[in-house]
């Protein structure tokens, strides 16, 4: 690693899954930090290279107190993920993640936390990391605080979901990605720098240059059998098995993703045990089938549950798909991750395999924290992939191949507002499809010059409307276009009356009529942002 790589810091990093993926893709980390134990032992275990891995509670250790250690008050990236307990679609169950039932829990939160840093390290580029449920939990009242609030630190906020999958993790994973960069920096986002390297499609093409997605038993596949309640937490491969792994899968899983070729021994794979009557009932289940199934196929499972609540309370997960989320839960008893071809639920060291954790990060705690570690954790491979699209978008800063926007960027605020005009009454009649390119061009453009704070992503993340706004640099707009100032949608910051503008710009972008840096026009809304300087002395 050199001096010029990038750096960053990792909040709540549990065991170092979003680190190490970085670090893989060329990063260099400052300092970690989470208050659980048995997640700093397990992260300073397998990345002794990283200098402060810290067991702190950043409720109470403040940023300029990591600044005097790292001697340091910038970072290029601040990455995180806040517990997502209580965002989870699991807890909706009960009622404590929505409805009328919704249970307080100070674990949401936590982002506070997590953006003092930002706006104390101020970084080129933040990322949060949670769960899906975070975009519903309240009514997606806390997916827009997080958005707001950072737009008030000066960031342009987006939102983007992101499918493991796609980047070689063997599993059906969704991850909600919150990411921020100064305004008077270009636009990042997922969709260009962040580029899917394999694919659920069977039908190949080859220009695409994508895989195929890594099923479950290319990732576990070379294991050892292991009997529920059995196994040793170091014991040696069954090479004989590699090698016809090796054979019927190549090696860019086994070899490229877990490293099987740096580990001395196989760890943390032993079965959990399970009750003779749990044990009958995952007999009964075939391959890729839950117990909803079994059921309506005429089986009779023994679980004395409702019926009617706990159908899928047994899944027997197919080797040659997607493995199902793994989750955290598998802690408590792993009935929904039973192994497709042996009697049992599966071991840690499968589940982290599943997550694309290499086989030589170790997890040197009691086995209940290695399955909560793992399941918490940011696969690896998704850390990488982002990394290396941040990487992508650093460079493209620096890249003469970019060919700046200059015939239609308006010379002034009065220019741009006028070019918004234009097009306003046609806006309200939703006639846009029908305006020429030329002047639909101008009034998108006028958008990013009067709008710097705004991401043509979020433009669809509508939530509840607020006469606030995060604008307010143009004294004019007070005066001529008031009502394209506010309402603003809280969540993505976008007024009301401007969100049918980015949806058909969206349309003609899918379509070709708008190019990559038309689109995503960061070179016109940096030029108003200058403009609006200049102005302001």
């Amino acid at each position: 690693m050199n001096n010029s790589s990038p750096t960053f810091i990792d909040l709540f990093c549990g065991c170092g899954g979003f680190s190490l993926g970085l670090k893989q893709a060329g990063f260099k980390e400052l300092a970690s930090i989470d208050s659980n134990q048995e997640a700093v032992a397990v992260f300073r275990a397998n990345l002794p290279e990283v200098p402060y891995v810290l067991e702190r509670d950043l409720t109470t250790y403040k940023p300029h107190q990591l600044a005097s250690l790292i001697n340091t008050d910038h970072v290029d990236l601040v990455v995180g993920g806040p517990p997502c307990q209580g965002f989870s679609k699991v807890r909706q169950v009960d009622g404590a993640n929505s409805g009328k039932r919704l249970v307080d829990d100070n674990r949401r939160h936590l982002y506070k936390e997590f953006l003092e840093y930002v706006k104390f390290f101020r970084p080129k580029i933040f990322i949060m990391e949670n769960v899906p449920g975070i975009r519903t939990t309240a009514g997606g009242m806390f997916f827009s605080r997080v958005q707001s609030e950072a737009r008030q630190l000066g960031y342009r906020v987006h939102g983007e979901m992101i499918r493991a999958w796609e980047y070689g993790v063997p599993q059906k994973r969704q991850r909600q990605l919150i990411m921020g960069t100064p305004v008077d920096l270009p636009l990042f986002s997922g969709h260009i720098y962040v580029t899917p390297t394999h694919t659920l499609n069977n039908n190949l093409d080859a220009s695409m240059m994508l895989e195929k997605v890594v099923t479950l038993w290319e990732a576990i596949g070379d294991l050892p059998p292991v009997h529920a309640g059995d196994g040793r937490e170091i014991r040696d491969y069954d090479l004989g098995r590699r090698q016809r792994q090796l054979e019927k899968y190549g090696d860019r899983y086994l070899f490229d993703v877990l490293n099987v070729q740096k580990a001395e021994n196989l760890t943390a794979h032993r079965a959990r045990p399970h009750s003779a009557r749990d044990l009958r009932d995952f007999i009964r289940l075939r391959e890729g089938e839950n117990s909803a199934q079994a059921i309506a196929r005429g089986e009779n499972m023994e679980f004395p549950y409702d019926r009617e609540v706990f159908k899928d309370r047994y899944t027997r997960q197919h080797k040659d798909e997607l493995c199902s989320t793994i989750v955290a839960h598998l802690s408590k008893d792993g009935l929904m991750f039973i192994h497709p071809s042996q009697n049992r639920s599966l071991t840690p060291r499968e589940a982290a395999r599943i997550q694309s954790f290499p086989d030589w990060f170790e997890f040197p705690v009691f086995r209940i924290h290695q399955y909560r570690l793992i399941g918490n954790a940011v696969p690896p491979l998704v850390g990488k992939a982002i990394g290396r699209g941040i990487n992508n978008w650093l460079d493209s800063m620096g890249s003469s191949g970019r060919t700046p926007i200059q015939d239609i960027v308006p010379i002034d605020e009065s220019q741009a507002i006028s070019w918004l005009m234009d097009i306003d009454p046609i806006a309200s009649n939703r006639n846009l499809s029908k305006l020429p390119k030329d002047r639909f061009k101008r009034a998108w453009f006028a958008i990013a010059y009067l709008y710097g704070h705004l991401h043509p992503d979020s433009a669809r993340e509508n939530s509840t409307l607020s006469t606030n706004h995060t604008n307010a640099q143009f004294f004019l707009m007070e005066e001529r276009i008031p009502h394209l100032i506010r309402p603003v949608y809280s969540q993505s910051g976008w007024p009301e009356k401007l969100v049918p503008m980015a949806i058909e710009a969206q349309r003609r972008f899918e379509n070709g009529e708008l190019k990559l840096d038309e689109y995503y026009f960061s070179d016109v809304q940096i030029a108003g942002l200058k403009r609006a300087r200049k102005q302001g002395g």
